[in-house]
């Protein structure tokens, strides 16, 4: 259910603004996108986890509440990032 340190540090690095930055939306967002799939897959053969479906929706809604922000910050830096993660809005 969750991600493999090696495929956290890939996400840092592909969606990382300048160099070091492991904070920053961008990278938040992504790092919550990836996890957030790997619980969607989870449910699939465990439909009745519903301690493990809270966590989904927190997640899903701290991943919207940095898409906000950044929506708020820079409409272009939003509109590519939900693009390139491939989420639909």
């Amino acid at each position: 259910m969750s991600i493999t340190a090696d495929r956290k540090n890939a996400l840092v690095k592909e969606y990382a603004v300048k160099t070091g930055d492991t904070g920053s939306p961008e990278v938040q967002v992504a790092i919550l996108t990836e996890r957030i799939n790997n619980l969607t897959d989870h449910f699939k053969s465990h439909v009745k986890d519903n301690h493990s479906r809270r966590g989904l929706l927190k997640m899903v809604s701290q991943r919207r509440s940095l898409l906000d922000y950044v929506k708020a910050k820079d409409e272009g830096r939003y509109k590519s990032l939900i693009e390139r993660l491939g989420i639909r809005r």
